[in-house]
């Protein structure tokens, strides 16, 4: 391979990663509160594969690479659809802090839906949904929408906004990762483009 092709890729790729959040098109967030339970919506809409989605929000095992404030995510069993989750970490912002642990039932329906119940932890309540849509354009939109009722007690004002940062950080953080594979995954450098 020729000297300038490696270095035309690889400046794409670096071109392409250091833009990731600019390269997602819509980009929506919403958290609120009610009665001691926490509730996200997210979306995300891409110009990446589905199938590059799809292989980011199911790679339970590695999801504590990437994602803030996950110290550890691990699949304890697996029988077809049905996955059984093991994940840790810590919700905090300033002085305050919480160790988070969670068993997640997990049903998945490749490559478009992977839903989560929360059946062990310091949880009372967590569900949650990741839908994936092809588009007609091409893009993939991703959404996200999940209710959590901790069981501990949140701080009124810090302990919220802790909540809330937490879970927008971590979308925000699948959605760099998203991208960031899919850029990794780039069609080869044409003839064409070689000559030029």
């Amino acid at each position: 391979m020729m000297l300038s092709t490696l270095i035309a890729r690889w400046t794409l790729l670096g071109l392409m990663c250091s833009g990731l959040s600019a390269v997602a098109q819509v980009l929506s967030i919403e958290t609120s509160e009610q009665h001691e339970a926490f509730t996200v919506n997210a979306t995300a809409i891409m110009p990446v594969r589905l199938a590059t989605a799809w292989s980011v929000i199911s790679d339970y095992d590695h999801l504590a690479d990437f994602v803030p404030g996950m110290h550890s995510s691990r699949v304890l069993e697996r029988s077809g659809n049905q996955v059984l989750l093991e994940q840790t970490g810590s919700l905090g912002f300033l002085f305050f802090q919480q160790p988070i642990a969670v068993k997640l039932a997990v049903t998945e329906s490749p490559p478009e839906r992977i839903v989560a119940h929360a059946v062990g932890g310091n949880l009372k309540q967590m569900d949650g949904r990741y839908t994936l849509e092809a588009m007609p354009d091409g893009k993939v939109r991703l959404s996200y929408s999940a209710s959590l009722r901790p069981d501990f007690a949140v701080p009124p004002v810090i302990g919220r906004l802790a909540v809330r940062q937490v879970l927008a950080r971590q979308f925000k953080a699948l959605v760099q990762e998203i991208q960031r594979r899919d850029a990794m995954h780039l069609p080869l450098v044409t003839e064409e483009v070689q000559k030029q």
